[in-house]
Order: structure tokens, then sequence, then C-alpha cells
């Protein structure tokens, strides 16, 4: 099993939205809307490193709002 966590900038006014529509992706544990440098943190637990790039890369980045993203693999 693989865990990471995605860091989420959102366009202003968007976060709560961003946050219902991330939460429903198949693979995605939580998302949770955060103070900071990021807007949202989401923790993904899936398969395979492809699989995280899918929801990170495909999935989040697609959605209309996300202005950008970076992902941690988690090594423990």
């Amino acid at each position: 099993m693989v865990t990471a966590f995605v860091m989420i900038k959102a366009n202003t006014g968007e976060a709560d939205r961003l946050r219902t529509d991330i939460t429903e992706l198949d693979g995605v544990e939580s998302a949770h809307i955060v103070a900071g440098d990021v807007d949202l943190i989401a923790k993904a637990m899936v398969d395979t490193p492809a699989a995280v790039k899918e929801i990170a890369a495909t999935q989040i980045q697609g959605i209309e709002g996300v202005e950008d993203t970076q992902t941690y693999i988690a090594m423990d």
C-alpha cells in the first residue's frame, strides 16, 4: 500500500467545494482545508506509485479551481 499526501493550492473561494470533490475520488482517504502555503491537504492510500500519479496529476489537477499541487509519498 502506498500512502501519499497531496498539497493543493485553490483558487480564491474554492476550498470548500474542492474538499468535497477531492474526498469523493477513489483512493482519497481524507482532505482537509488548512492554513499556510497551501489551501488543502489530501491523503491518498493506493496500491502503486502509478495510482498516486493518477490521483494527483490527472484527477485532482483536472478539477476546476485547482491552481497547483505538490505530492509527497510516505516512506514508512
